[in-house]
């Protein structure tokens, strides 16, 4: 049997919005910047089988990328194989899920037919991931802090601009307010079409200035205040569409609630609901979980170097 256990993808925001108008040449769109953390993460299992089988939470999906990906593999080298999706969040809920399943059921077919080695860039073009951002595409075999550059017309996945270890010390609250996601399908591309604004170069400045610097340095307040900036400028393009630079009123108020006791790294992932917060330590991000855990869903993760195979 082979597992794939892969990370989850924590988005602090896009450095460029693309506009209706035709793209400037040379101009890259999306790009951006993010965290990968083990939990909640996807573990994907491969095992020989006498047909294909497909089992699991989010099983058809798991099956939709199988069959994009064995699109790749000459028919008479096609092993079935009985896949389990062992764990998966739910999607469009800000954790990058669909692009860990689908990388991590390209991965363990990868390895199943003796391609193994493919880095999760290929992968992803293999099964169709990496449309606008790359940070869970290249997280996946990387972990830690991202950066993606955007993409170039006709690029199939942004390229990895910069990536930064943080102290092992470090520690992610993952927080889920009770409120429903939903930003994906029309919906996104309504957000995306009406998006308007945005500082690209300021975005770019600020983490190539502070929040990679920080990074490296291990200064956690620092990095959290970079951080808190970051996000809450990136989602001024979708002000309009969301009501406000964030996702929903629920998710504006316990940012605002993290922030007014101190906790400076604070972001909303994506398009929400999921927000997290970064801890210097584990018993300041425990402390947080048993102060917010009566009012809303949270826990305590720490930073991926990206997924592992196993075998048994």
């Amino acid at each position: 049997m082979i597992r794939v256990v892969a990370p989850s993808r924590l988005h602090a925001g896009l450095f460029r919005v693309p506009g209706p108008a035709a793209p400037v040449a040379g101009e890259r769109a999306f790009g951006g910047a993010g965290l990968m953390v083990e939990l909640p993460g996807v573990v994907v299992t491969a095992r020989p089988a006498a047909g294909w089988q497909f089992e699991g939470p989010l099983a058809s999906r798991a099956q939709v990328f199988a069959m994009r990906f064995l699109m790749s593999v000459p028919e008479d080298r096609r092993r079935p194989q009985q896949v389990l999706v062992e764990r998966a969040p739910a999607e469009h809920t800000g954790l990058g899920t669909g692009t860990q399943l689908g990388l991590a059921v390209a991965k363990v077919l990868a390895v199943a037919h003796g391609e193994g080695g493919l880095a999760s860039p290929d992968l992803a073009a293999r099964v169709g991931r990496g449309e606008r951002s790359a940070i869970g595409v290249h997280g996946f075999d990387h972990g830690g802090l991202l950066v993606d550059a955007g993409k170039l017309p006709g690029e199939l996945v942004s390229p990895l601009l910069a990536r930064v270890d943080l102290p092992d010390e470090w520690r992610v609250v993952v927080f889920t307010p009770p409120v429903a996601g939903g930003w994906h399908g029309a919906r996104e591309r309504h957000a995306f079409s009406v998006a308007a604004g945005g500082a690209p170069d300021a975005l770019r400045r600020l983490v190539d200035e502070t929040l990679l610097p920080a990074g490296r340095a291990g200064d956690s307040d620092t990095f959290g205040d970079a951080l808190y900036e970051f996000n809450r400028r990136a989602g001024e393009p979708f002000a309009a569409a969301q009501g406000g630079v964030y996702a929903s009123p629920e998710v504006e108020t316990l940012i605002a609630d993290l922030r007014s006791r101190g906790v400076r790294g604070v972001s909303q992932s994506s398009w929400g609901p999921t927000v997290f917060a970064l801890a210097p330590d584990a018993d300041t991000a425990l402390s947080l979980v048993l102060r917010f855990r009566g009012r809303v869903s949270c826990f305590v993760t720490r930073l991926s170097s990206g997924h592992r195979v196993e075998r048994e």
